[in-house]
């Protein structure tokens, strides 16, 4: 008797941890949906995207719903997982989507020979803005689309350039 009034007892309280243990784990799944699938910022950093985006880092923020619905456009900023390391995201901008015809220097710092691409279907052609710091489709060719991980929305850090990246 006596030990059924001492879980009596604490039933009420562990029910009530069990609510908050709850509450908190539906916050982290919404967290871990909306910085997966929705909008997410992050940390992007190198001489590929001068002058767009600083050679010491800007905090960016992606939305992970475009390239899913098929919107990305000539002119975007978007971030692809690397084909060549797989376990990093590099930023770059759409310079060609399927169909597209490209043509390039194949060496921009000595300009000689052009070379001409068709952008297959199903992907894009991305390009950094710095031509000659940049490793990007004229090394490793046409992406496939399904390595597009996002697309930039706006800088929100450093302060000073908060904006848009077009």
């Amino acid at each position: 008797m006596r030990l059924l009034s001492y879980l009596k007892q604490w039933r009420g309280t562990a029910k009530e941890a069990f609510g908050q243990v709850s509450v908190v784990a539906k916050f982290l799944c919404l967290l871990h949906v909306t910085d997966r699938y929705l909008i997410s910022s992050t940390h992007v950093q190198g001489p590929s995207m001068l002058p767009t985006l600083n050679l010491s880092g800007d905090v960016i923020l992606a939305e992970h719903l475009s390239h899913r619905l098929g919107r990305i456009g000539l002119g975007d900023v978007v971030l692809v997982r690397s084909p060549m390391d797989p376990k990093r995201m590099v930023t770059k901008r759409v310079l060609g989507l399927e169909g597209h015809r490209l043509s390039f220097s194949a060496d921009p710092l000595v300009g000689d020979g052009s070379v001409n691409v068709v952008v297959p279907k199903g992907h894009v052609w991305i390009q950094g803005d710095n031509l000659y710091a940049s490793t990007d489709s004229r090394h490793f060719g046409p992406v496939p689309y399904n390595l597009i991980e996002g697309k930039a929305l706006l800088r929100v850090w450093p302060p000073e350039c908060f904006g848009s990246l077009r």
